[in-house]
């Protein structure tokens, strides 16, 4: 499984800015990616996470602690 940690540094540092995991799922439905889990429909920010599958069959995560 890819996992990306948005709001979070390549050396786990936390980041000022980052896009928020509900943007990203909005861009992501929007361009008609199907998107296979997801926990942001009761928050507004904070942690929460969806998961999706690449077209060559990898489950991707996006994990946002923050």
């Amino acid at each position: 499984m890819l996992t990306f940690n948005p709001g979070w540094g390549q050396d786990m540092s936390q980041l000022d800015e980052f896009q928020d995991v509900r943007k990203l799922e909005k861009s992501l439905r929007e361009a008609g990616v199907e998107i296979t889990s997801s926990n942001t429909a009761d928050k507004d920010a904070g942690p929460a996470h969806i998961t999706l599958v690449d077209p060559d069959g990898n489950p991707i995560l996006i994990d946002q602690h923050r």
